[in-house]
C-alpha cells in the first residue's frame, strides 16, 4: 500500500452535519493549518465509510462513475478497512488524486477493474489495452513521426538486404529506448494489402504485404496511428485488409475504422496505476479528398478539418481516464512553420481536454510549444521513412518523449535523432546535429524552451 501524503490544508466549519442512511451525526477533527495536516471527518466504523463517500462524493471525486455499495464492497475486499475509512475521513470530496494515494490506482482504474471483473458496463473494457510498469517510477510513453514498411521505397530495399532486418534499421541506443518504454506508438504511413488498386490520380500510394506488421512488435510498438493520409491509398479494400491486418497481429491502432463508430474510438492504456487515453484525426486532405472520412455504414479515417466530432471524441475520453493524449495529422509538406489553422484546431483540442498534442504529416520538424500548459508537439516529420526508390537525403527526426511522473504530473521531452543512408539514429549531446536540432526548434518556438537533456519547460 502507498503512503499517503496529502500535503494539502483545508478550512472547515468546526463542525459538519453529514448525514446518511439513518447514521448518527459526524463529527469533524480541526487541526492546526499550520502543521499542513489534512482535515479529516471522524469515522465510527465501515458502515459510516460507505455511507460518507456515497453521501458526499461530487463527481469529480468519483470521476464520473456510477459507484455504488457493491464497488465500495470491491475496495474494501481488496486494500482493506483501514483504506476504505481513510478515503471516508478526507475531507475533500472535490479530487480524487487521494484513491491513488491510497491503493496505487485511480479512480479510473479502479472503476475499470470493478468493470472487468463484475461484468457491468463490459463497453467500458473496448479498446482498453493493459500495460505492465515498474512500480513506484515514471510511466515513459514515446511517440515517433511517419514510419512506412512499403513496397518499392528506399527504406524497405534497405531493410530486406540487412541481416537483422528492421533491427539494422535503427542504432542500437535507439532500438533499446523505443522497446524499453512503457508505450511506444508510431504513425503508420501506409496500407497492410496485397489486394486494391492504387488511387487513381494520387502521387504517391503506399503499400505493404500483411507480413510486415510483425515488424512492429521487433521495434517495440505498442499501439499505431492510422488517421493519415497513405492509409486509404489501396482504397476501401486496402483499408479494410489493414484493419484485419492489425487485428491479428493483435496490435492496436486509432484514427480509422470499419465505420465512424470504430474510427471515433480511442484506445487506452492501464499503466502504473493511471488511465492514458489516445485519440487520433486527421486534417489532410484539406482541399483534395483521396482519403475517405468514416461514416456510419462506410470504412474511412476519422477527420477533424471541422473539429466539432473530434472534440466530442477527446471531451468523452477525458471524461474516462487520466489523461489524454491527442494525434492530429495537420500541417503544410515540407513547412517548418506551423500555421494558423494548426492552432486554432490545438485550441479546440486544448478546450476539449487535451493534455498533450503530438501531431505528423508535414515530413519535418515543427516547433514545439505550450498552450495553457499543454505541451504541442506540432510535427514530429519523417521516422524511417522514403517516398521513391532512391534513398533520401539526411534528415532530421527525433522521438515525443512524455514522462508522466507519480505525482501525475506530465514532463514533455524531445530525444534528437537523424535519419542516414536508410539508418535512424539516436543522438547524443557531443553529436552535433543534437545541438543543432535542439537550436533549431528553440528558435522556432515562443512558448517553450528544450534544455541539453531534451527536457521541455514552458517558458516563464
Amino acid at each position: 500500500m502507498r503512503k499517503c501524503s496529502y500535503g494539502i490544508a483545508m478550512i472547515m466549519f468546526a463542525t459538519v452535519l453529514l448525514v446518511g442512511c439513518g447514521k448518527n451525526e459526524i463529527n469533524v477533527e480541526t487541526y492546526n493549518l499550520e502543521e499542513s495536516q489534512p482535515q479529516k471527518i471522524k469515522i465510527a466504523d465501515l458502515g459510516d465509510a460507505w455511507d460518507t463517500i456515497l453521501n458526499n462524493s461530487t463527481k469529480a471525486f468519483i470521476g464520473g462513475h456510477p459507484i455504488d455499495e457493491n464497488f465500495l464492497s470491491m475496495i474494501t475486499s481488496v486494500y482493506g478497512d483501514d483504506v476504505i475509512q481513510e478515503i471516508a475521513s478526507y475531507a475533500n470530496f472535490e479530487t480524487p488524486e487521494i484513491w491513488y494515494q491510497l491503493t496505487g490506482k485511480s479512480i479510473h482504474v479502479l472503476w475499470y477493474e470493478y468493470c472487468k471483473s463484475t461484468g457491468i458496463q463490459s463497453y467500458s473494457l473496448d479498446r482498453v489495452y493493459e500495460i505492465n510498469t515498474d512500480i513506484n517510477g515514471d510511466v515513459i510513453l514515446n511517440f515517433s513521426g511517419d514510419i512506412s514498411f512499403a513496397n518499392g521505397v528506399a527504406t524497405t530495399e534497405y531493410m530486406d538486404h540487412q541481416i537483422n532486418g528492421i533491427k539494422d534499421c535503427f542504432s542500437a541506443d535507439l532500438l533499446s529506448e523505443m522497446q524499453l518504454a512503457d508505450i511506444m506508438m508510431v504513425n503508420n504511413e501506409f496500407a497492410y494489402t496485397t489486394r486494391g488498386e492504387a488511387l487513381s490520380g494520387k502521387a504517391y500510394t503506399f503499400r505493404a504485404d500483411p507480413s510486415r506488421a510483425d515488424l512492429l512488435k521487433e521495434l517495440g510498438v505498442d499501439a499505431v496511428n492510422l488517421a493519415n493520409n497513405h492509409v486509404f491509398d489501396y482504397g476501401e479494400t486496402g483499408l479494410i485488409d489493414t484493419l484485419d491486418t492489425l487485428r491479428t497481429a493483435q496490435m492496436p491502432f486509432v484514427g480509422a475504422g470499419v465505420n465512424i463508430e470504430e474510427a471515433k474510438k480511442p484506445i487506452y492504456f492501464i499503466a502504473g496505476g493511471r488511465k492514458i487515453a489516445v485519440c487520433s484525426a486527421t486534417q489532410i486532405e484539406r482541399t483534395l479528398n483521396y482519403t475517405r472520412e468514416a461514416t456510419g455504414v462506410l470504412p474511412g479515417v476519422l477527420k477533424c478539418l471541422h473539429p466539432e466530432v473530434f472534440c466530442s471524441v477527446i471531451r468523452e475520453a477525458k471524461a474516462n481516464a487520466d489523461y489524454v493524449i491527442v494525434i492530429p495529422h495537420w500541417g503544410t509538406e515540407g513547412n517548418s512553420h506551423y500555421g494558423g489553422d494548426q492552432t486554432a484546431l490545438a485550441r479546440s483540442f486544448v478546450e476539449a481536454g487535451a493534455d498533450v498534442i503530438i501531431g505528423g504529416h508535414t515530413h519535418c520538424l515543427q516547433a514545439i510549444e505550450y498552450m495553457d500548459d499543454v505541451p504541442i508537439f506540432y510535427s514530429l516529420g519523417n521516422y524511417w521513412f522514403s517516398i521513391t526508390g532512391e534513398m533520401p537525403a539526411d534528415y532530421h527526426t527525433g522521438l515525443a518523449q512524455i514522462k508522466l511522473k507519480e505525482d501525475g504530473q506530465i514532463d514533455a521531452y524531445f530525444k534528437p535523432c537523424e535519419f542516414s543512408s536508410g539508418v535512424t539514429s539516436l543522438l547524443n549531446k557531443d553529436d552535433k546535429a543534437y545541438s543543432d536540432i535542439i537550436d533549431s526548434l528553440n528558435s522556432l518556438s515562443g512558448s517553450a524552451q528544450i534544455d541539453e537533456e531534451g527536457h521541455i519547460t514552458k517558458k516563464q
